[in-house]
């Protein structure tokens, strides 16, 4: 989540045990062998279930049959660039050896229907419909050959900066409401996705115009409902009066892709993009829908002669109609999801995975396959106090499924019915998965089924049930990445400023500025887990209570937030830092890590320390003001994409590391950043 578009009010009223007072109990035990579970780099999890990757067996005869090679549970990636120092300027900073070049910039065009993009904020809402969106977040590489040169980026857009967007900003009448059509509909169209053909020329990637794969999935895209929200009264509408149907994606932060070969974007910051100037519901209270105006004022236009089928007026979420068939009351009820989408199938339509839970979706990871298994999804809710979810299919993996042209059918079967979860952490580094079920438990002793009628109820207000299982308030859970070779799941809890009166074991600092990442094994059953802090933000030159890492003037970061393994066990943390005491030194960066290599004498995975913070290396600095959010790689490695989102006056060129000279300002226009060696070789290493 941007922290130019975060909320800072708490809708969290439950008064369940929060992270850090569980996580300030654990670190005092955290040299205790943990209870039943271990962070251990000699065992690797498939689905939720614990498989067995060594033997006791000394006998050297041969088997009968012969038996398939076990995965390395370590990996080899050995990183083979210098930590490069903070930087505070405007282009990107990289290792020696290495070229940043811009790619897929806001407004580049995707076919003949967009004008090219113009620097002074002329473009019109026709021309973005058409064009890459704004604000560059999450994003995704589909290859399209077997050499890796040619494919997809999908790119998530999170959000929009009107004042870069317009001429001039957005237009008011005097009584303070938006007058201009065309500009409403362009900040519509600059959200959502875009799917990108791109192909390797020359050692240079470059956008594919007029392609037949480019399109954009936009806030007002038609989209499907899949899950147990589908085809309920829930989703009832003047617009889909069958409740099978949501018009557009909004605030698309993380991501996700899965094995079958779709992209997954996530609705994170949604809420206040509606407004409810009437009484709110029970789940509107507790995910924040506005009371008082949207987020953009794009329901001002609602009525206006040339809106056309309340594509304004559906923004407004308070009842007016005798039923929901004749108003929008339940249009915010299509939003708040996981949303598939099938970038090799340009006519497909996405589709919105209700099972995943509805609430503020940061992003979408799939766990450590195992045939037979089931599929385990994780997602985070990006707000303080907010909490860790996963999502566990019926559908058992059947690796069939990996190479189907019927991929959001695939989809059905794995991400429609299954078991969603919530997580509760104890003081001894060993949770439990609470099942949000109508046989779900709560605190109090009585079960969901005595506050919900459904379980499409209980995902309607995943939040309001989570509250009452009991699971742990987090420190913004955002970004999740699965390790390879172990199956540890790590996750970045990015910061939370208003802890002030209590902590837990998973989140143990008070005013918790600077963030930290922890991670967990799935145990035997679906319903428990081990856990660990990985790494803490810190700057430098923190006490001995801040800087528990370790952290140095080449390392010091604050705020993780995106989280990304490559197939080579390599570990990039990216960073969206509000801290002062690190902002003063670098501007947000991306960070490299191979965490299954860190093991001791037994095999023990470990955590970040004094002794070992040198294997954690700067990659990458962005430009002022931005955020560098975003990661994908080419299989064979030899790029690296990440996204620059909401740079203050950037880019000047092409080339993403040349600085914009002092005294020029140019229209800040987020973009993805190619990066390669000069020698054409892998990445990292």
């Amino acid at each position: 989540m941007s922290k130019a578009t975060f909320n800072p009010t708490r809708f969290n009223k439950s008064k369940n045990t929060p992270f850090n007072e569980v996580m300030d109990a654990h670190l005092s035990r955290r040299n205790f062998v943990k209870r039943g579970l271990g962070l251990s780099a000699m065992t690797a999890f498939g689905g939720f279930g614990l498989s067995a990757c060594g033997s006791d067996n000394d006998d050297n005869s041969t088997p009968e049959t012969p038996t398939t090679p076990e995965a390395p549970t370590q990996s080899s990636a050995v990183l083979g660039f210098e930590s490069i120092p903070g930087s505070l300027t405007d282009s990107v900073a990289i290792p020696a050896g290495y070229s940043a070049y811009v790619l897929a910039p806001w407004g580049t065009p995707l076919n003949s229907k967009a004008a090219a993009w113009k620097d002074d904020g002329s473009n019109t809402a026709e021309d973005q419909a058409n064009s890459v969106g704004m604000h560059h977040d999450g994003m995704h590489f589909f290859p399209l050959n077997d050499a890796g040169d040619d494919g997809l980026l999908c790119i998530n857009h999170e959000y929009i900066d009107q004042s870069a967007l317009h001429p001039t900003g957005p237009t008011y009448d005097t009584d303070g409401k938006r007058s201009v059509i065309d500009e409403i509909r362009k900040e519509i169209n600059a959200h959502g996705v875009s799917v990108v053909r791109i192909k390797l020329e020359s050692g240079m990637w470059e956008v594919v115009e007029n392609d037949s794969y480019n399109r954009r999935f936009t806030g007002a895209t038609v989209m499907d409902m899949g899950g147990p929200l589908a085809y309920s009264s829930y989703l009832e509408t003047r617009y889909s009066p069958d409740g099978s149907q949501a018009r557009g994606t909004l605030n698309n932060c993380g991501n996700g892709y899965t094995p079958w070969g779709t992209y997954l974007t996530c609705e994170e910051n949604w809420p206040g993009y509606f407004v409810n100037k009437g009484t709110l519901t029970d789940e509107q209270t507790r995910i924040g829908i506005s009371t008082s105006d949207t987020r953009y004022g794009w329901d001002h236009l609602a009525g206006d002669d040339d809106e056309r089928l309340d594509e304004f007026a559906r923004f407004d979420v308070t009842p007016s109609g005798s039923s929901a068939a004749n108003d929008y009351r339940n249009e915010a009820n299509g939003h708040g999801y996981i949303v598939e989408i099938d970038p090799y199938s340009p006519n497909s339509r996405a589709v919105k995975r209700t099972a995943l839970g509805r609430f503020r979706h940061e992003g979408c990871v799939f766990g450590k396959l195992e045939e037979g298994k089931p599929i385990t999804f994780y997602s985070g809710h990006d707000s303080r106090f907010e909490y860790l979810y996963k999502f566990v299919s019926d559908a058992v993996w059947d690796a069939a499924d990996a190479n189907s042209t019927n991929r959001l059918t695939v989809g059905d079967k794995y991400m429609n019915a299954g078991t969603l979860y919530v997580a509760k952490f104890s003081e001894d580094g060993v949770g439990e998965w609470l099942p949000l079920t109508l046989d779900g438990v709560t605190t109090d002793g009585s079960t969901l089924a005595s506050s919900f009628d459904s379980q499409a109820a209980i995902i309607l207000n995943t939040a309001g049930a989570a509250d009452l299982v009991g699971a742990t308030p987090m420190d913004r859970p955002e970004w999740a990445a699965v390790d390879p070779f172990t199956g540890t799941v790590y996750l970045t809890l990015t910061n939370n400023s208003q802890r002030t009166d209590s902590t837990n074991p998973a989140n143990p600092r008070l005013n918790n500025n600077f963030g930290h990442i922890i991670r967990w094994d799935e145990g035997d059953a679906a319903t428990e887990f081990s856990w660990d802090i990985f790494v803490f933000g810190s700057p430098d030159d923190g006490d001995a209570d801040t800087n528990l890492s370790g952290l140095t003037d080449l390392n010091q970061f604050a705020s993780p937030d995106g989280l990304a393994f490559d197939a080579r066990g390599i570990l990039w943390v990216q960073t969206d830092n509000g801290a002062s005491e690190v902002t003063e030194e670098t501007n947000d960066q991306m960070l490299a890590i191979v965490p299954s290599t860190m093991v001791d004498a037994d095999g023990n995975q470990q955590v970040v320390s004094a002794d070992n913070q040198t294997q954690l290396k700067r990659f990458f600095v962005g430009p002022n003001g931005c955020e560098v959010t975003g990661f994908a790689i080419t299989p064979d490695y030899t790029t690296i994409f990440a996204n620059i989102q909401h740079p203050s006056n950037w880019p000047y060129s092409d080339k993403a590391d040349e600085a914009t000279p002092a005294g020029v300002t140019v229209r800040p226009r987020a973009a993805t950043v190619m990066i390669r060696k000069d020698d054409g070789g892998a990445v990292g290493v």
